[in-house]
């Protein structure tokens, strides 16, 4: 982990008010960040502003925040705050995003050949906006030295604490958490995320076989039984398989099963033992090796996290 100087930056920290930002995000930062001083009052307090894309500061910044959006639009390239991130990053300030914010930071160019993430939901775009992107989107948080990037709509909490760390030290971080009721501990986004695969791809013999797995994902499923059921050579169905899905089957299959086993452990009571046997799997602690790399939990921590609770 990077080792950074535990002081307040003297110049602004600016939260920009970028077409369609959410509020609860612009707002609820403001208000973490306020914190800070009122627990330790002997802290240095952030120059914090929030300002307009249109009346952002001309004089070099500590660091920038692009924030979630509530609309569906994406930046264009000649956007006027594409070529103000891309300034302000060159004269030292630390580029930050959360969510789909990082579309900001990677038409700025701050993002190429670099890790970052984004919302689980935006990773298909995000590729093809930007190809040149080591995007991790398993991971709530991307601290890439001069560029840190959040995922979800809610990861605007992560990524200020995280920022707390940096200028404030780990005490406040613990302070800061317990006061806001939040988790300061690392959390993965895979964990959040579900497998929805693509089925409006055109390949009806693909199809076919999705439909298939997905009635019968407990049952032994081998690519020559796949092949059959879409009616094409075994090398023939492992290519259209893969270039309509973005998977191979194998690897299809064993997201379907891990994501019936999220269902069955969030709202059913079977023991871990018999949704691996449901969910095709006759060995357990292969099932949880499967498991816990789809989602970076073991099944017995994601049912304590997720289990929807009953009465």
């Amino acid at each position: 982990m990077p080792i950074y100087m535990q002081n307040a930056p003297n110049n602004p920290v600016v939260l920009i008010d970028a077409p369609g930002a959410q509020r609860a995000a612009l707002w609820g930062l403001a208000d973490l960040f306020a914190l800070i001083p009122r627990l330790s009052p002997s802290s240095r307090a952030l120059d914090l502003q929030i300002c307009a894309w249109d009346a952002l500061p001309s004089k070099p910044v500590a660091a920038f925040v692009f924030l979630p959006s509530i609309e569906d639009t994406r930046p264009a390239p000649d956007h006027p705050l594409v070529d103000w991130a891309a300034q302000q990053h060159a004269q030292g300030a630390l580029a930050c995003s959360v969510c789909a914010g990082a579309f900001w930071l990677g038409q700025a160019g701050l993002l190429d050949h670099r890790s970052a993430t984004t919302h689980w939901a935006l990773e298909a775009e995000f590729r093809q906006a930007f190809p040149d992107v080591r995007l991790a989107p398993e991971h709530i948080l991307v601290d890439d030295h001069d560029v840190v990037t959040a995922g979800g709509l809610m990861a605007w909490t992560d990524l200020g604490l995280h920022l707390t760390g940096r200028w404030y030290g780990a005490e406040m971080v613990t302070r800061l958490a317990r006061h806001l009721l939040i988790d300061p501990s690392g959390r993965e986004q895979r964990a959040y995320s579900s497998f929805a695969p693509p089925r409006h791809h055109g390949d009806m013999p693909v199809l076919a076989a999705q439909r298939h797995m997905d009635r019968h994902y407990g049952m032994p499923l081998t690519v020559p039984t796949l092949a059959a059921v879409a009616n094409l050579s075994e090398r023939s169905f492992v290519r259209h398989f893969t270039a309509a899905t973005g998977l191979p089957p194998a690897t299809y299959l064993q997201a379907l099963r891990v994501e019936k086993a999220r269902g069955a452990l969030e709202r059913g009571q079977d023991s871990i033992a018999q949704i691996a046997w449901d969910v095709g799997y006759r060995d357990v602690p292969a099932f949880a090796r499967a498991f816990k790399s789809v989602t970076g939990l073991t099944p017995g921590a994601y049912r304590e996290r997720f289990r929807a609770h009953q009465g």
